[in-house]
């Protein structure tokens, strides 16, 4: 008998950073909620990833809805690398940015650029749905920010008659 198999959600997004600090003071600022925080070694963990004497600093960020994950890892052994450029545009290959929705996208991004973030390009308003912005955080890390624009509904007018 075969048993079927089905994706349950998405658990977490893997973020590699040599400032640990930097990167849970930034996603903090955010809003994200320190979940847990672990180093792991071994073997296990060698033949996890592929590497060699592994030994790394795991930091778990959540949203404050519970549902969405951030994993910060410092390793110390092996030394990280860099694979390409810090500055690396929007339209580098591979993961590029991590989606965020807020409220108050001004005050968030005032907040970010407090601690030395930078906007990539402008906020932007996508018709009269979103206002959107990318920001830059610790060693590269771009983020998206959308606030939804509300409009009060046909339903909701009318039922306020």
């Amino acid at each position: 008998m075969t048993t079927k198999s089905k994706l349950l959600r998405m658990d977490n997004v893997l973020i590699v950073v040599n400032d640990l600090e930097a990167a849970k003071a930034f996603f903090a600022e955010l809003g994200m909620e320190l979940e847990g925080e672990t180093t792991v070694e071994g073997p296990s963990v060698d033949s996890l990833i592929g590497l060699k004497n592994v030994r790394a600093t795991l930091t778990f960020m959540r949203t404050p809805d519970g549902h969405g994950r951030i994993e910060l890892d410092k390793f110390h052994t092996p030394e990280a690398i860099r694979s390409g450029f810090e500055s690396a545009p929007v339209n580098a290959l591979g993961i590029r940015r991590i989606m965020f929705a807020v409220e108050g996208i001004d005050a968030v991004i005032a907040r970010l650029l407090a601690l030395g973030a930078e906007l990539v390009g402008e906020v932007v308003q996508y018709g009269d749905t979103f206002r959107l912005a990318y920001v830059r955080g610790p060693e590269g890390i771009i983020i998206g920010l959308a606030e939804e624009l509300r409009h009060q509904s046909e339903t909701e007018v009318s039922g306020n008659s």
